[in-house]
C-alpha cells in the first residue's frame, strides 16, 4: 500500500510539472507536449503490477532426487521465515518420510488426514491443513501412507495435475506454498512440479551432491514441455557449507559456472543447531532464534520475497 501511494504521488507530480510547462496557444484540449494529460500507461502499469504481485499467490517445489542435501530443513525453515515476515504459508509435505511433519511440530503417525487420503481423492485439501508450531505456517501432513500413492494413483486420469487441482481451492488463502518432494523423480514429484510455479534446489557442498542435479534438471525441462510451460527455477541454494573446508569452496565455484544466475547469495551453514532443532520439532527461528542458521535462512526468505518484484 505504502508503494503504491508512492507511485500515485510521483504520477501527480508529474502532472503538475507538465501543467507548468503547458503553452495555451500551442495546445488545445487535455494534450500537453505531445502526451494527453493524466494519460500515464507506464506509471499506471506499474501500480496494476504492484495489486497483481501482492494478490498472487507463489507456489515453490523443494527438489533434489538425492537426500541428505538439506531439502526438508530448508522447507521447514523457509516457511518459518517467511511466516515471521508476515507471509501465509501452507506447506504440502510430500515427502512419505514425513519429517517435515515432524519438524513443524506434528506426530506424523497419530493424524487422521494426509496428503495421501487428499490425492485419493477421500477428503478436501483443506480438510488435511493443520496450525503448526510457526506463526503463519500451516501444513499438510504425510507419512508412510503416501508411499501407496504411486501404484494407487498410476492408472487415474490426469494423474500429473492431482495436486494442482487438489490445491487450487485454497489459492487466496495463503501468499506461499510449499511443496517438499519426495527424494526420487516419481509421480508425486511430477504432481509437485506441476503444481509448482518455481523450483528451488537445496544443494549440499560435497562432490557426489552434484550428480544428481544433470538428471532433476533434465526432469525439469520434461515437465515443462509436457505438462508445467511456466514452471522456472527460483534458484540454487547451497546448504551444510563449510568455510573451513576447501571441498565447499570448489563446490560453490563448480556450480558457479553453470548456474550463476540462478544462484541465491544466502549459504546456509553447517550448524550444530540446524541440526538439533527437527528433534524437538521445532523450526530453526524457534528452537534457536539468534543462531547463525537462523540468520541464513532469515537471509533465505528475504531474497525469496524480494523476486516478486522482478
Amino acid at each position: 500500500m505504502v508503494l503504491k501511494i508512492a507511485v500515485w504521488f510521483a504520477v501527480f507530480l508529474k502532472i503538475i510539472t507538465e501543467c507548468k510547462s503547458f503553452d495555451v496557444s500551442r495546445k488545445t484540449g487535455y494534450e500537453i507536449n505531445n502526451r494527453r494529460l493524466f494519460s500515464y500507461p507506464e506509471e499506471i502499469n506499474i501500480i496494476n503490477r504492484i495489486d497483481e504481485i501482492m494478490g498472487k499467490l507463489r507456489k515453490i517445489a523443494v527438489a533434489n532426487q538425492k537426500g541428505g542435501v538439506g531439502k526438508t530443513t530448508t522447507v521447514v525453515n523457509l516457511a518459518a521465515c517467511l511466516g515471521e515476515q508476515g507471509k501465509r504459508v501452507l506447506v504440502i509435505d510430500a515427502d512419505a518420510q514425513g519429517n517435515t511433519t515432524s519438524g513443524l511440530g506434528l506426530e506424523k503417525n497419530k493424524l487422521e488426514n494426509t496428503l495421501y487420503n487428499v490425492l485419493l481423492g477421500e477428503i478436501k485439501a483443506e480438510e488435511a491443513v493443520y496450525k503448526t508450531v510457526a506463526d503463519g505456517v500451516d501444513v499438510i501432513p504425510s507419512n508412510m501412507d503416501l508411499s501407496g500413492a504411486e501404484i494407487e494413483l498410476i492408472a487415474a486420469d490426469g494423474r500429473e495435475y492431482i495436486m494442482k487441482e487438489c490445491i487450487s481451492s485454497m489459492e487466496k488463502n495463503y501468499d506461499f506454498v510449499i511443496i517438499d518432494c519426495p527424494p526420487s523423480l516419481g509421480l508425486v514429484t511430477l504432481n509437485a512440479l506441476t503444481a509448482a510455479d518455481t523450483v528451488l534446489v537445496p544443494v549440499q557442498c560435497e562432490y557426489f551432491a552434484l550428480e544428481g542435479m544433470e538428471q532433476l534438471f533434465h526432469t525439469i525441462s520434461l515437465v515443462q514441455s509436457r505438462l508445467n510451460p511456466s514452471l522456472e527455477i527460483e534458484g540454487v541454494v547451497f546448504t551444510m557449507y563449510d568455510s573451513r573446508t576447501n571441498l565447499s569452496l570448489e563446490v560453490v565455484e563448480e556450480v558457479k559456472k553453470v548456474l550463476s544466475p540462478s544462484m541465491y547469495s544466502a549459504i546456509i551453514p553447517r550448524n550444530v543447531r540446524l541440526g538439533e532443532a527437527p528433534s524437538y520439532g521445532l523450526p530453526i527461528t524457534v528452537y534457536d532464534t539468534r543462531s547463525k542458521g537462523a540468520e541464513s535462512y532469515r537471509a533465505l526468505a528475504e531474497t525469496v520475497i524480494s523476486k516478486e518484484w522482478k
